[in-house]
């Protein structure tokens, strides 16, 4: 049996710790459990701030919702348990693919092509699910369906959606300016107030926007009527193209890297810097010429 000093089994001990909560955080990265960590260590930051202050009726209330949220925890990360399991399976738990941070996204690049798009199925009748991605993550979702991690243009989307074409019948993943999957299965919402005249692909629409900040945008195969779902909620016909675009575009919000926001501090303190230096030569010429 190998005897190791205490010091180094505690440092292999913290280091195989380490990894393995880096790598389990890279699982869950790009879905909803994400946010409902960020929810859950709020809860915990807020517990611990009314124990220091000894407010005994917060910390008891918080302490009992920080329990409760715990038992519920296996129901609620199900779909990420689920795929962690099946990397371990699979031996993939340490090889998970790392996104690339990609550049700002062309809000309005992306309104014209959806706008565009939805426009010519709708006028042909064709049905369509087009799903936005905002803060949300929909990794789960778009295993679900076939990866493309193509450009988003009109064409490709009129292509996918052409019938009898392989993926006409799923809905179609964008994530910034890219079409990240197509053909993929979305939550149907059980919503009794809706119209029983309304297809599957609205119920599926809204039913992701009531789990998710996630845009939809739906076009009828029956009627072709456009219309957007945001929040659990179905939005009028919106058969005007330019209509369309303004719906579109007050909804979509153009997210920025984190990377490419600190790069943008960076460089617009650079550039105030080169401003300033001037100025500063320029008064202690002043000064100096004062004292002469």
């Amino acid at each position: 049996m190998l005897h190791l000093p205490p010091g180094v089994l505690a440092a292999l001990d913290v280091l195989a710790t380490s990894v393995l909560i880096y790598y389990l955080l890279l699982l869950i990265r790009g879905t909803r459990a994400v946010q409902i960590m960020l929810g859950l260590l709020t809860l915990v930051a807020v517990m611990a701030v009314a124990n220091m202050l000894h407010l005994v009726v917060l910390k008891t209330l918080l302490q009992y919702l920080v329990l409760g949220t715990a038992f519920t925890l296996p129901i609620v990360f199900q779909p990420e348990l689920r795929r962690a399991l099946e990397h371990i399976g699979r031996g993939e738990l340490f090889h998970v693919a790392q996104e690339e941070e990609g550049d700002a996204v062309d809000l309005e690049r992306v309104v014209d092509a959806l706008a565009r798009a939805a426009t010519i199925l709708s006028r042909s009748e064709i049905g369509a699910l087009i799903v936005i991605e905002q803060q949300s993550g929909l990794q789960e979702f778009i295993e679900s369906g076939t990866l493309l991690e193509a450009k988003l243009t009109p064409e490709l989307l009129l292509t996918l959606f052409t019938p009898r074409a392989p993926l006409h019948d799923g809905a179609v993943i964008v994530r910034g300016e890219r079409i990240v999957a197509a053909g993929c299965f979305l939550p149907l919402t059980e919503a009794m107030w809706l119209d029983r005249r309304l297809g599957t692909r609205h119920r599926a629409a809204i039913g992701l926007t009531e789990q998710t900040d996630a845009i939809a945008l739906v076009v009828s195969e029956e009627t072709g009527n456009i219309a957007v779902a945001r929040g659990g909620r179905l939005s009028r016909e919106l058969d005007d193209e330019e209509r369309l675009r303004k719906v579109l575009r007050a909804c979509i919000h153009a997210t920025v890297p984190t990377r490419n926001r600190v790069e943008g501090v960076v460089a617009a303190l650079r550039q105030r810097l080169r401003v300033e230096r001037p100025r500063l030569r320029h008064r202690r010429s002043v000064g100096e010429s004062s004292r002469g």
